[in-house]
């Protein structure tokens, strides 16, 4: 600790901090344009500075490190013309766009003008004009209104791993360009609109939508994929107009990807707004008491081997609770929460999730990451790998195809026979595996589905308790979820011990299941299934909607109070921002009101009194402890031989990172930036 003086006030403060953070411990507002939290630090604007007692002229305050008795001063005549002659400078060349531009109201330059300008200007020289740039279908650029903050830059190298945006041509020609002037090719691209101070960088599906002072504001949580970032969801009227980050540095920081910022148009299309029930082989509409009614009768007419119930990636716990108490009463067996397909068995929660937690990933030592494609699984948890990556230079191996991951690592090939000698210890890489004290293990999805998926648990399981994965403050076996419901599911078990999707599929064949109620579920092969009936619960004229024999409309993330669980097991609340179209409803009420209308006395009353029921029988949920370290539970026997995988061809299940679920489908900015990716590989 170090004792300096702010402006006369004595402080102590940490050793490594600049004299702007020393500042604002001590609650002093500095202003500033280039630097960030989370970038290194530019030095670029000269907004900040301050004056150092025995310094000859104002220093920059974000770039300067402390001294011991040090005295700062942040309100003197001096500073206060030297951030006003700053101030002229940077608006020298910006136009006065203030009435047509997307950042008036929310605008760092405009806040700063007002409170540290001088209020008026002196320069009457022509202003600068530099032509727009194109960055994709997500970024507008103006760049005149430029200040070559370089936060754009920095966070494309940083943070994205895409050095695909930088500076041209110096002094007052100066341009931010993407040099080739292309779609930026990272899932984290649209950040930078939150980064830009002045606007030069603004959000082109959103350009001319709203001014923020008319957006109804709900900070809730993104079910895109199974991270769970923490996001703020702007309304007007009914309509989502846009979703930007909230700060959670335990998750997503302050970034989210691509896709949560932008699959929200999704939510306005192709989207059931009424029952519907087939007749002829043509869907029309209906009543909700009649189209419940037909679902009664046919839940009544088949057995309960007849039935499978299959759960989506998008639903809220509360909802899958309820989904599954009514299997429960109706004695159905055939539950599946796994579109993907997986195989395994799971007994215990640390089975199947992010066991190290996001935060902690920044404390491990060695990382292999096994059949999972990271950077499109969870493009948060990418960046967090990336952020350790390039401050520790974290030892990273992967078994997979070889991709851009944005980070260097050591490719162990794409055959999984490779996990054999990391056992044995023949492998160059056990050595760093031996040698690590917080090693972690990510393992993917893609691997769990396969026939020979238990052989590959079974040697990972060994693999993690030969070396030192589990210590009294470590856990470091992870599997990464790719659904937002996901975790949550396994949780309420549903799912069969022994069964698989893959053997619902073959009973729907062979005519034993004969009924289907589908609860959200896109993912499915749906020419698999066109032998049984469906009865599909969802939000939109989906895959699953084309298949079904009766619609039930739903309420979509935004549109409900829900409990979702993350990858890492983070039990978390999303709020509700707008309402369901026409006579949609929340998926609880629906499977209420059959549980109702099947003469189940559950009296169930309200989603308080729902969330009660829930948290006194699954009050693990609710006990989620950022800091507590979950002791793993052994799946296999460690008898399993080391299998001779013939077939060891990784084959990932993300397609497409911006097409994965039913909203995004039904978005026409993910499918612009579909498009702009394929046609950039061509």
């Amino acid at each position: 600790m170090k004792k300096i003086k702010v402006d006369n006030k004595e402080i102590e403060v940490d050793d490594h901090l600049t004299i702007m953070q020393a500042c604002e411990e001590a609650g002093k507002e500095i202003p500033r344009f280039c630097y960030h939290d989370k970038l290194s630090i530019a030095g670029n604007c000269r907004m900040c500075l301050v004056e150092v007692e025995g310094a000859p002229k104002p220093v920059a305050s974000c770039a300067m490190p402390i001294n011991e008795g040090m005295s700062i001063r942040t309100n003197t005549e001096k500073v206060k013309k030297a951030r006003e002659g700053v101030m002229e400078f940077l608006l020298i060349n910006h136009p006065l766009d203030c009435p047509v531009c997307d950042q008036g109201g929310e605008c760092d330059l405009q806040d700063q003008t007002i409170a540290y300008g001088a209020g008026h200007s002196r320069f009457n020289e022509n202003k600068r004009s530099v032509k727009e740039k194109h960055m994709g279908p997500l970024i507008k650029t103006y760049m005149t209104r430029c200040i070559h903050c370089t936060r754009c830059i920095r966070f494309a190298e940083e943070v994205a791993g895409v050095n695909e945006i930088g500076a041209v041509n110096r002094g007052e020609n100066m341009e931010i360009s993407t040099y080739l002037e292309k779609t930026i090719d990272s899932e984290l691209s649209a950040n930078v609109i939150d980064l830009c101070p002045v606007g030069a960088l603004t959000s082109k599906p959103y350009q001319f939508e709203a001014r923020p002072w008319e957006l109804k504001k709900t900070e809730t949580i993104d079910v895109m994929d199974a991270v769970g970032s923490n996001i703020r969801v702007d309304t007007y009227g009914w309509k989502v107009k846009r979703v930007l980050p909230r700060l959670n540095e335990d998750i997503n920081e302050e970034w989210i990807s691509d896709k949560t910022r932008y699959a929200c148009d999704g939510l306005l299309t192709q989207r059931l707004d009424e029952p519907y029930i087939r007749i002829e082989n043509k869907l029309t509409t209906s009543s909700w008491s009649h189209a419940l009614t037909k679902v009664t009768d046919l839940l009544n007419e088949y057995k309960a081997d007849e039935i499978a119930f299959l759960t989506g990636d998008l639903c809220d716990l509360e909802t899958l609770y309820l989904f599954k108490k009514l299997a429960d009463q109706l004695k159905i067996n055939n539950i599946e929460c796994r579109q993907e397909g997986c195989n395994i068995p799971f007994t215990n929660q640390t089975q199947y999730s992010f066991n190290t937690k996001i935060a902690n990933i920044e404390k491990s030592d060695c990382l292999i990451i096994v059949g999972s494609n990271v950077r499109q699984e969870a493009p948060i948890i990418n960046a967090r790998i990336r952020k350790h990556k390039i401050t520790s230079n974290l030892p990273i191996a992967v078994v997979g195809e070889n991709l851009d991951l944005t980070y260097d690592f050591t490719h162990l090939g794409d055959d999984l026979n490779v996990l054999s000698s990391i056992l044995d210890g023949s492998h160059e890489f056990s050595k760093k595996l031996e040698a690590a004290n917080n090693p972690m293990i990510i393992i993917g999805n893609s691997i769990l589905n396969r026939d020979d998926s238990i052989s590959i648990f079974s040697i990972i399981e060994q693999l993690i308790h030969k070396f030192k994965f589990f210590h009294e403050s470590w856990n470091g076996f992870n599997v990464l979820q790719i659904a937002a419901a996901r975790t949550g599911a396994l949780n309420l078990g549903l799912f069969k011990q022994g069964n698989s999707l893959e053997k619902i599929y073959q009973s729907i064949e062979q005519n034993k299941i004969k009924l289907i109620i589908s609860l959200g579920a896109d993912e499915l092969e749906f020419p698999r299934i066109n032998k049984a009936k469906v009865i599909y619960i969802g939000t939109h004229g989906d895959r699953g909607a084309n298949t079904a024999d009766i619609i039930l409309p739903s309420a979509a993330y935004t549109e409900k109070d829900g409990l979702y669980v993350n990858t890492e097991g983070r039990l978390q609340h999303a709020y509700k921002a707008t309402f369901p179209p026409g006579n949609a409803k929340e998926d609880w009420k629906i499977i209420n009101e059959l549980s109702n209308m099947l003469s189940f006395d559950w009296g169930i009353i309200d989603l308080p009194n729902l969330r009660e029921r829930l948290k006194s029988e699954h009050a693990e949920l609710f006990e989620f402890d950022n800091n507590k370290i979950n002791k793993y539970e052994r799946l296999l026997a460690n008898k399993a031989p080391t299998a001779d995988f013939k077939n060891s061809n990784i084959e990932y299940l993300i397609k497409d990172f911006y097409l994965t679920n039913a909203i995004a489908r039904n978005s026409k900015t993910m499918a612009e930036c579909s498009l702009a990716r394929n046609e950039a590989k061509d």
